[in-house]
């Protein structure tokens, strides 16, 4: 299936991420569909620990400069690029100084998790929306991997629900088992102020509930590890949207 525009949207990817399976899978499912001559762009976080320097990461002027408002205040917009060591494949990395720079993921030197992970998650979503919009690129498919990425379908469905943008573009999900994170109240006042309510995952904030409350807004469910856990596992099977089982990296395009 050549000639498609396919957005992987992930929280790692290999080798910006070494040790996991999912930055090892999204490398894999990236470079498989790239190869076979689609159109093919990754967009992910720029992580503090992610060195600039060891990868070649460089601003984008063009795309930088926009604000994203989370809960009223302007967070300004930071885009980065770099190719896939070895390959012409893009890799966008969404940026700010106030949620990326520290140097660790998701929790501080005591395994706290940050106060502000559900802010970061969301200004994550929107600020991939908006850079695809700037870029005037439309995907046929856009592929989530990763709790960050997870609430970017349901902005889609909801807050960006009126504009057609993305009206033919299909989503897959792919589940994995990530460490839950556990999330503040903070995240229910930043996405009620997106008029975002109706959410399971706003009784008790985490960032498993919000991959499962994603599960509603897909085309088609994946799981990104062959063998799911627990709570994941149950969401996954209790999910009324087609499901794909796991699926080899390298055979994907047949569930796109």
């Amino acid at each position: 299936m050549p000639n498609q525009k396919i957005l992987y949207v992930t929280t790692e990817m290999y080798p910006y991420q070494e040790e996991s399976s999912m930055a090892a899978t999204v490398n894999r499912m990236a470079l498989k569909m790239h190869h076979e001559g689609n159109d093919v762009r990754v967009f992910m976080p720029r992580f503090g620990l992610i060195s600039e320097r060891k990868f070649q990461l460089h601003e984008v002027i063009r795309l930088s400069g926009m604000n994203i408002i989370i809960n009223d205040l302007d967070q300004p917009l930071i885009i980065k690029v770099a190719s896939l060591p070895g390959e012409r494949l893009q890799v966008y990395f969404i940026d700010n100084e106030e949620y990326f720079k520290r140097k660790s993921y998701y929790t501080d030197e005591e395994g706290k998790g940050f106060e502000d992970n559900g802010e970061r998650a969301v200004f994550f979503a929107r600020g991939v929306i908006e850079t695809i919009k700037k870029l005037n690129w439309v995907p046929d498919v856009i592929h989530i991997n990763g709790w960050m990425s997870s609430l970017i379908p349901i902005y889609l469905k909801t807050f960006y629900k009126n504009d057609y943008y993305f009206k033919n573009t299909k989503i897959v999900i792919s589940v994995y088992n990530e460490e839950n994170v556990q999330l503040t109240d903070t995240v229910k006042e930043v996405l009620q102020f997106d008029n975002i309510s109706d959410l399971k995952s706003l009784e008790s904030p985490n960032s498993e509930q919000f991959v499962t409350d994603s599960l509603d807004f897909a085309d088609v469910v994946v799981k990104g590890d062959e063998f799911l856990e627990g709570n994941i596992d149950q969401s996954y099977e209790k999910a009324k949207v087609q499901k794909a089982d796991y699926v080899e990296p390298d055979a994907i395009e047949k569930v796109y």
